[in-house]
């Protein structure tokens, strides 16, 4: 069967969490910028005090002071940086919160092998750089080999590969997760790189998770994960 057209076989897995609380940063920032301020105010008090009393015979040396007058500005300048980068962060993740929005209900493309066989159809994009011969076996959420088969295959990027879900002895397996792995050669026995792609809709996002995860046909993948929009 030539991949050129369609492949349709007679007869593929899940997302973390992690929590980030910029909240916290920003409260510690605030609390260490009142620390450093009052013991810069602390500081010059002591300074104009010494100053105004010392003995004109044997003045301070001024040279300490200076140096602790820069000490202090620097770690004032930091505690100005990191809370700005804090403010960054959070513009940051709102952005990537309302990026990751609004691809719900749209139809995506991702690198990927594992998707899902729903209703007795499950769907991949297969991309072949030069005609060969390739071995596709599909594979269920243990590991168990469903199906098998070999094609002929055409040079080029995203062609279709559907399975029916029936298995190499004509079983029908359920509805569930299943995996593609293409093994290819070409004329001369040389091993061929065939890339897959799952393609499904975009029913959910987790915004619980930095970066937030989309979730298409059962797995959970990032926004600079996907490849391109099918309308």
């Amino acid at each position: 069967m030539a991949i050129g057209d369609a492949i349709t076989a007679p007869p593929a897995v899940s997302g973390t969490t992690k929590t980030t609380n910029t909240t916290s940063s920003g409260s510690m920032g605030t609390t260490a910028g009142s620390t450093i301020a009052g013991n810069f105010q602390t500081f010059l008090t002591l300074l104009t005090t010494q100053l105004q009393n010392q003995n004109p015979l044997d003045p301070l040396d001024t040279n300490q002071f200076t140096q602790q007058l820069v000490q202090f500005a620097g770690v004032e300048q930091q505690l100005k940086t990191n809370d700005q980068l804090a403010s960054l962060l959070t513009m940051q993740q709102t952005t990537q919160a309302t990026q990751a929005l609004a691809f719900v209900g749209k139809t995506a493309v991702v690198n990927g092998s594992t998707t899902a066989l729903a209703s007795g159809k499950a769907n991949w994009n297969v991309s072949i750089p030069k005609d060969c011969t390739m071995t596709a076996t599909i594979t269920n959420s243990v590991g168990q080999t469903v199906f098998s088969g070999t094609y002929n295959g055409t040079a080029g990027d995203n062609q279709p590969y559907v399975w029916n879900g029936q298995g190499s002895d004509g079983t029908q397996w359920p509805d569930g997760q299943y995996k593609l792995q293409i093994t290819a050669k070409d004329s001369s026995g040389n091993p061929v790189a065939v890339s897959t792609q799952v393609q499904g809709t975009v029913s959910s996002v987790d915004l619980t998770q930095q970066p937030p995860m989309l979730s298409i046909g059962g797995q959970t993948y990032t926004v600079n994960q996907i490849q391109r929009i099918v309308n």
